[in-house]
């Protein structure tokens, strides 16, 4: 018998990879988690306030949904509304149609900027298409574009931007004068920067950011830049800066915090990375509930729960009935602020909605209802 051997192929193969499938975990059961935990007493459980949407968020969220009802759809997205994979996902299931940059939206289309702002560049390219364009960025990110293009063409500063290189954000805030800005990813980064005019500066910033760390930047550019100019307001939102002084209000006694928000979250991150400088024996985020660890709770007597800005607050409620299913109390809210701002919604929306006959269509906000494990 005579045997061939193939000829050594032509063009390289290609190596496929595919992903292990999830092994669904099974979760310990609460009595097992109690045989193991390292305290005795009341298991207890801080609940942070304010926490969850914020009226920028709630604003654009409500702006897309309006946007469903008038138009249908698809409604097309640039990038995620806000960062919030519960949110994107329940939305896509509606008709929405999340894409990367203009040029994948079909010419005529509908199209929706999200919260986080965008660049003069990127609504060019829209209006390049003729892509009709719902403009949902944040009024508090849209303060801060317009200081950018004040500061650059009225008074010819130079803006050092503080802010994480490649968020939304600061892409859109630095698209508006991106000849006299430059990007202070944190106070590592003083010591590298250089400027065209250190007696010609002021500064501004991602408006989801750490307070405490920005601060500890603005502290750093100064002692280099002893003339650095302040903006007329702080940039850093009222909703991020509220939700961190509410974390760091209950860190102190808990043994464990629970952050639920997206990792591509700047608000969620830093929530979680202030619980951890404020006393918080460990801190973990997570989208959903059914993201926790259940062995986190043996050395945890003492649980404190927070979400991030771009949360809806039924997330948070999976959360808590996790909580109370391995023998937690019910919460105990920790008020530090109260909440009542509402933005009005886009201008487009605003106009589509009054001719189409509704009579209320001046604000787009809801108010967040009280806590509950319901």
């Amino acid at each position: 018998m005579t045997t061939t051997t193939p000829d050594a192929p032509t063009t390289p193969r290609k190596h496929i990879s595919v992903p292990t499938p999830t092994v669904p975990r099974r979760r310990r059961s609460p009595a097992e988690i109690a045989a193991e935990q390292t305290f005795e007493g009341e298991k207890r459980v801080l609940l942070a306030a304010p926490r969850g949407y914020c009226a920028g968020v709630d604003r654009a969220v409500v702006a897309v949904e309006k946007a469903l009802e008038q138009y249908g759809a698809p409604v097309y997205v640039r990038k995620e509304i806000v960062h919030n994979r519960h949110v994107v996902d329940t939305l896509t299931e509606k008709g929405v149609i999340f894409v990367e940059e203009t040029e994948e939206v079909p010419e005529g289309e509908l199209l929706v900027f999200s919260a986080h702002g965008v660049s003069p560049a990127v609504k060019e390219a829209a209006s390049e298409r003729g892509l009709q364009t719902i403009d949902a960025t944040c009024p508090l990110v849209t303060k801060v574009h317009r200081e950018a293009v004040r500061f650059t063409t009225k008074d010819n500063f130079h803006i050092l931007l503080i802010g994480h290189d490649g968020h939304e954000e600061v892409e859109g805030t630095f698209g508006h004068a991106p000849e006299s800005t430059t990007i202070v990813n944190g106070p590592w980064e003083v010591d590298q920067i250089e400027v065209p005019d250190p007696d010609n500066l002021i500064w501004l910033s991602q408006t989801t950011l750490s307070v405490d760390e920005t601060m500890e930047t603005v502290q750093k550019l100064r002692e280099r830049f002893p003339n650095l100019q302040d903006p007329p307001s702080d940039d850093i939102c009222y909703a991020t800066s509220n939700r961190q002084a509410a974390i760091k209000k209950i860190a102190p006694e808990s043994d464990l915090v629970i952050v639920v928000g997206s990792a591509n979250s700047s608000n969620s991150v830093r929530l979680k990375e202030v619980a951890l400088e404020h006393g918080a024996r460990r801190s973990e985020r997570v989208d959903f509930a059914n993201q926790i660890d259940e062995s986190w709770f043996t050395e945890a007597q003492t649980v404190g729960v927070t979400s991030g800005a771009s949360v809806p607050e039924v997330l948070v409620d999976e959360v808590l009935r996790l909580l109370a299913e391995y023998g937690y109390g019910a919460p105990e809210e920790v008020v530090t602020a109260e909440e009542d701002i509402v933005f009005s919604l886009p201008k487009e929306i605003r106009k589509a909605l009054q001719q189409a006959g509704h009579d209320d269509v001046g604000r787009g906000g809801r108010k967040r209802s009280a806590c509950s494990t319901s």
